[in-house]
Formats: C-alpha cells, structure tokens, sequence
C-alpha cells in the first residue's frame, strides 16, 4: 500500500488525518441554471445560482465521500467570492490555498441544457479573479503536501494564471503527488479551437491519470470516432490511467497492461452538471492512499463503479455541488442495483 503523507501543513479535515491529501487547483465560480429545464439561456425565466467550478467540485466529491481534500485557486474580494470560501468549508475542503482580489469579480457562468440535449454556456470573466492568480501567490507547504494533485485546462487559458498553474504542477510533482488532468473543455472560453486544442495538449504528458470524455476525445483527436484505437492515439510513457466517459454509457478504461469498460448505472437525469467532476473525485478518493489499485484490473474496476454511480447520482439534481453524493447514497444506489 502507498505510504500515506501526514505532511499536511496542520490540516484537519473530516478527523481524517491518516489519508491522504487531494489538492485540487484551478477555477471556482458561480454556475447560475435556469429554473426551467429544457430551455436556451435566452429563453429562461429565472435562474437558481449553484456554486461550480470543476475543480472545486472535485475537491468537495472527495470530501463529501470522507476523503481530504483542499482547493487552491482565486476568488474576487466579494459576496460570491466569500459564499464560495464558505461552501468550501462548509463541507470540509481546505481553504488554506485560497487568495482573494480585491480588483477583481468571482467568475459567473450561466448554463443551461438545452431540449436537444447540448449544454449552453455563457461566462463573465473579463479578468475574473482567478485568472490573476499568480505564483508567488500560491500555497507551496499545502501543494507539496498532496498525494494527488488535480487540475483542468482553464486555468492554462490566460497569464497569469498559467504560469502559477505549471509551478503548482511542478511543485506537487517533485514532492511525490499523482498528476490528475481533466481538460474539462469549455469552447467559449478560448480565443479559438486551434489554441484551445494546442494547450491542452501542452501539459498532456505531464499528468499520470487523465479523465476525458467522448467529446473531448473527438476534438482532441479531431476525429468524430470514440473507439480504442482513437482514445489509445492519446497515450504517453508517463501515463497510468487513461479515462473516456461515456455518458449514460458508464466508461472506458486504459492502463499500461489491459483495458476495458464500466457500465453506467440507469438514473432520471435532471441536469449532467458536475457528473464528471462526481466521477473524479469518486476515483481520486479511492486510489489517493493506494495508487497499486490502477494497476489492478479487479480493483479499479470496483472504483470505477464506485465513481460511475456518483457520475449518476450527480445528474439526478439540479447545478455541481449541491447534487455531489455521499458515500451512503452511492452505495444504496449500487446495492439496488445488484438486485
């Protein structure tokens, strides 16, 4: 088993000192969906706001399901930003890698899903507070600490954030952290496709487990094919774990030595938001303390089905982290399902 990390700069988190630390860095922001399911961002009727970002949702998946977890990003110095402090804590995720701007406003996005089933997105962020996050500005006791450090690909959008996003990397690579990348991309927010494409793919062989989904792998690989062969085009020498998710089609899964699928679970889905995020954080919480368990074909299956019913249950409620489950609702969804 992985020797565990107490190093955690004085963290207390869920009494769960013995596990390990899931650092998770990037963007945190206020996702505002609309009261009415089905509908364009033009045409909704009002909005309920959700608290968002996916790597904040990743970070509170963890410690929803009794894992540790702390955040590491930048909120504006205002309402939002300090409900967002809030939330954080309020669900026992370490603030201690957050900084405040006091220029700035806290990101917002408005999404909807549509009748025909695409989501919509309109952001505001023209600087949001956690694009201006800078290195000198981050946490560097809290990031070595980690056993796994997750991020995404929006923070590599704009400086400075970017260059604080590669120091964080670097930092939690040299200290012993498992590299987690989901590009979570989100079109809007690049200046183009091509660029979008080109920095994603920059710190693609860096990471050590990699979460995607059909989408992401289409528009990566510029194909409109989801097989192995097209997901296996993305695979590097540094690589551990290679994820496609599916959808209501569970996942697939490759590693160094076998690869396979994971069946999803059959829920009433009322909004996808969050359902990867659930997912990661489902797998994360599950190989932080033990990273033999990806190598284990028998054993990361049980994790994957473990995260596929979080993915599930995150899709049965409206906006990210209000709908992220506990451990007692994932296994009870498991359990019914076995009958």
């Amino acid at each position: 088993m992985a020797e565990t990390n107490n190093n955690n700069g004085g963290l207390s988190i869920n009494g769960a000192d013995s596990k390990g630390l899931v650092v998770s860095f990037g963007e945190m922001l206020i996702d505002f969906v609309p009261t009415v399911s089905g509908v364009s961002l033009a045409e909704a009727p009002g909005f309920l706001k959700a608290p968002g970002g996916a790597p904040a949702n990743v970070a509170i998946a963890v410690a929803r399901l009794g894992g540790k977890a702390a955040f590491v990003g930048k909120l504006g110095d205002d309402e939002f930003g300090l409900m967002l402090a809030g939330i954080l804590k309020k669900n026992g995720v370490s603030g201690d890698g957050l900084t405040f701007d006091q220029g700035a406003r806290t990101a917002l996005a408005f999404v909807t899903l549509k009748a025909d089933g695409e989501r919509e997105f309109m952001f505001y962020r023209n600087p949001s507070a956690d694009m201006l996050l800078t290195p000198d500005e981050l946490n560097l006791d809290l990031i070595r600490s980690a056993k796994v450090f997750h991020y995404g690909s929006i923070s590599l959008i704009v400086e400075p954030c970017r260059s604080a996003h590669l120091k964080a990397m670097e930092e939690a690579k040299k200290a012993g952290a498992l590299l987690s990348y989901d590009p979570n991309l989100r079109l809007p927010l690049w200046p183009s496709a091509k660029e979008a494409r080109e920095q994603i793919l920059s710190i693609w062989d860096k990471a050590e487990v990699i979460k995607i989904s059909d989408n992401e792998l289409e528009f990566l690989t510029e194909s409109n094919t989801v097989d192995d062969a097209t997901a296996m085009s993305l695979w590097h020498s540094n690589l551990k774990l290679l994820l496609v998710t599916l959808g209501d089609h569970g996942c697939r899964y490759y590693t160094k030595n076998f690869k396979g699928s994971v069946e999803a679970f059959k829920v009433t889905a009322i909004d996808t938001t969050g359902a990867g995020d659930s997912f990661v954080g489902a797998l994360l919480g599950k190989i932080v303390d033990d990273h033999s368990i990806i190598e284990d074909e028998p054993r990361l299956k049980e994790a994957l089905k473990f995260a596929n019913a979080c993915g599930a249950i995150t899709t049965t409620k409206k906006g990210a982290i209000p709908a992220l489950p506990t451990e007692a609702e994932v296994l009870e969804l498991i359990k019914k399902a076995s009958q």
